[in-house]
């Protein structure tokens, strides 16, 4: 038998008896040549078959990586056996693209995606976790490299989720991350973000601040919630819970919301500044304010997380490029065999009123 196809075979037997498993590394052209004792010539035609039966693919820069049996019939449509570089997939899901910070997720995920050589498929899941789910399993059956998720807002976290986690599929979840799940994952400092923003409000002598947010379903209004306590305590002075709105989920996405917000602040006239988790409830806050005759600066202090594009309301500018950057960077770690799960957290800026828009 040629030495080459010796070298193909024993790779082939260690990927049937799971000692190689999809999307592992390969020994390269000179590290199969010193461990063979053959030239490198011999080694170089041993990946190169490989690659040409689609069983490995090469990524420039990075090494040599099984492609596996199972992603044979599964290679992308374009791609040609004889192609030095076959450029993965991966799979983004994000719960809608109806706000500034979500586009700019979806367009850094796609920069970086693109920039590491690697296509994008995107699904929306609408808020919906069955849709998550379904969205999780299509990716897995086209066999893309790795996920980035964007979970829904719910109660408890998704299985499937739990699943791809345990199975240790590449994965990194962006924005929100689950407590009970060691999981890589990428989100702002909501925490300081919160409570830089409300520190600078009872620095200027406010008090009774309201505090405006979704049912706490996950770790991003959770940790908005801390950063707001957190100013309080810090300071020693009690904290009015009486003077938070909270909004169920299921309103959020109806009229409801509004009426909510209007009724909260005409029954809480002494309120002098109000703090909201994101920029669609600032816009209600600041309808409603506008519609009790309380304008904004001058008898009352609007700030919020994310831009609103409202006039004379500060806000908290998440860092969304790197957030997508870092996002990346921890997929193609685990994608290259490295599993060291654990959450980057980015620092977030507070753009004072006056900068109306971001830059």
């Amino acid at each position: 038998m040629p030495l080459y196809k010796q070298i193909q075979n024993d790779i082939k037997k260690m990927y049937a008896e799971g000692k190689l498993r999809d999307g592992d590394r390969i020994p390269s052209e000179k590290e199969l040549a010193d461990q063979y004792k053959v030239s490198q010539i011999t080694s170089k035609n041993a990946l190169i078959g490989l690659m040409e039966e689609g069983f490995v693919v090469r990524v420039k820069g990075k090494g040599t990586f099984i492609k596996g049996g199972a992603y044979q019939q599964k290679l992308l449509p374009g791609y040609s056996a004889g192609q030095t570089q076959g450029r993965g997939t991966i799979g983004l899901i994000m719960p809608l693209l109806s706000n500034r910070v979500e586009l700019q997720f979806a367009n850094w995920i796609e920069y970086y995606s693109n920039e590491a050589g690697y296509d994008l498929m995107l699904r929306i899941t609408r808020e919906s976790a069955e849709e998550e789910t379904k969205a999780i399993e299509a990716f897995l059956g086209k066999g893309v490299q790795g996920m980035i998720i964007f979970p829904v807002e719910q109660e408890n976290y998704n299985e499937s989720i739990l699943r791809l986690s345990l199975e240790k599929k590449p994965l990194v979840l962006l924005d929100r991350y689950l407590k009970e799940i060691r999981t890589y994952s990428v989100s702002s400092d909501n925490v300081n973000g919160a409570c830089t923003a409300v520190d600078e409000l009872l620095e200027e002598g406010h008090q009774a601040i309201a505090y405006m947010t979704l049912e706490n379903t996950n770790s991003a209004t959770d940790e908005r919630a801390q950063g707001f306590e957190k100013a309080f305590q810090q300071r020693g002075i009690p904290i009015h819970k009486n003077l938070w709105c909270v909004i169920p989920l299921r309103t959020f996405y109806s009229e409801g919301t509004y009426e909510q917000i209007f009724e909260f602040l005409q029954q809480n006239p002494e309120i002098t500044a109000v703090f909201t988790v994101n920029s669609v409830l600032a816009q209600l806050a600041y309808k409603a304010l506008n519609r009790l005759g309380r304008t904004i600066p001058d008898h009352i202090k609007l700030v919020t997380f994310d831009f609103p594009d409202l006039e004379h309301v500060s806000w908290i500018q998440q860092n969304e490029k790197e957030m997508c950057r870092q996002t990346i960077h921890l997929l193609l770690e685990q994608m290259e065999g490295v599993y060291e799960p654990r959450r980057e957290v980015v620092p977030v800026n507070l753009i004072k009123e006056h900068n109306h828009h971001p830059n």
